[in-house]
């Protein structure tokens, strides 16, 4: 009877801490508090670019032949003058023969046509042959005269054909790829081109802004029209597939008259130096846009968390309880959100340990400054 009393009261006295354990509120947490404030800050905007030479040229025979010689290789640099193909000539070299020929005989006939002339006008002038005489002697050498313009024409028409058969570079740049092979046929209606020849001393960078960005473009940069506001906009970067700058900056020239109604985009050109030959035709790339803006609100990215595309920061009020709040991006620069909505100078939010919190968890803030995390992490 005794060993079940005190059995009774074993389990009696450990169900009474169960329950006491079990009704005692978790301890209050310390963590990381900054405050948040405000600084002239530049941030950045990316677009997806390809590039393009300054000079794309599609270097096509303009004469029909066989495809006799190639000079170059697939992407070789050129300069200009030099000589890339030469299509079978002995066609062309003939047909200025044969005008020569032709050019002589009616030079002949020219010849010939005045010594009539000549001789017949002191006759006219002795009144012993008619006037009429003269006259079609004269008609006669004005034929011939006539007939070796034709004839110069002709020659010059076939030496510039025979000239076309032989394809030099227009300008210096890079070769393409090139289609053809020794003896293939080429005329002036091939569908492709001989090859491309690219000018990439300097390079055209083509991006899209969407209608927002556009919007923000206008309202952003000072001027009256688009040409006044680009010349406004400072110069850009160039980031390459490999998340590298390129090391010179380009300057925005341009812009489409008109959207993509597909796409609902307009189209921008920039321009890149390239005097070491980088950067080639079909790359591609972002561009880099900076964009000035005072007085932003800087709130630290390891302060936020995300769901479903939105951006939250834990608020903490007067009594140290937190509550998540969306703020509003605008862009970003090094570690730092730039926010213009959601939060303002001088709000404490939650620095670190964000997955243990809460809406309405209290803490004990441990006061971070602001400054501190801009020296050791600078915008």
């Amino acid at each position: 009877m005794k060993n079940l009393i005190y059995l009774l009261f074993i389990v009696a006295f450990y169900s009474c801490n169960s329950s006491s354990s079990g009704s005692m509120a978790p301890p209050v947490q310390s963590l990381p508090v900054v405050s948040l404030q405000t600084q002239n800050a530049t941030m950045y905007q990316d677009f997806n670019a390809s590039l393009e030479g300054t000079k794309n040229i599609d270097l096509r025979p303009q004469v029909d032949g066989y495809l006799q010689k190639i000079y170059v290789d697939e992407g070789a640099h050129v300069h200009k003058g030099q000589i890339l193909f030469q299509v079978d000539d002995k066609p062309y070299q003939e047909q200025l023969n044969n005008a020569k020929s032709t050019l002589l005989s009616a030079k002949a006939n020219l010849e010939n046509a005045q010594i009539n002339v000549d001789k017949l006008t002191p006759l006219l002038k002795n009144n012993l042959i008619s006037d009429v005489q003269v006259k079609t002697a004269k008609a006669a050498y004005d034929a011939a005269k006539a007939n070796v313009a034709q004839a110069e024409a002709i020659v010059n028409s076939a030496r510039i054909n025979l000239g076309y058969t032989t394809i030099t570079a227009l300008v210096d740049g890079y070769i393409g790829r090139i289609p053809y092979k020794i003896g293939s046929l080429v005329s002036r209606t091939s569908p492709e081109p001989l090859t491309v020849l690219s000018e990439i001393q300097s390079v055209y960078a083509y991006f899209s802004l969407s209608e927002n960005d556009f919007i923000q473009f206008k309202e952003h940069f000072p001027g009256k029209t688009v040409e006044e506001k680009l010349q406004q906009m400072p110069p850009v970067q160039l980031v390459l597939p490999d998340n590298t700058i390129y090391a010179e900056k380009g300057t925005v020239e341009i812009a489409d008259g008109q959207f993509n109604k597909t796409m609902g985009t307009i189209s921008f050109r920039a321009i890149f130096p390239n005097v070491n030959g980088l950067l080639r035709s079909g790359n591609t790339g972002k561009i880099r846009v900076p964009q000035t803006v005072s007085a932003a609100l800087i709130v630290p990215q390891e302060a936020t968390y995300e769901i479903q595309d939105k951006v939250f920061v834990f608020l903490v009020n007067d009594s140290n309880k937190v509550a998540s709040q969306p703020i509003n991006v605008m862009g970003r620069k090094g570690n730092y959100y730039l926010v213009n909505n959601g939060v303002k100078s001088g709000d404490k939010i939650v620095y670190a340990g964000l997955d243990r919190l809460k809406d309405g968890a209290i803490i004990k803030p441990e006061t971070l400054s602001m400054d501190s995390l801009l020296r050791s992490n600078p915008l």
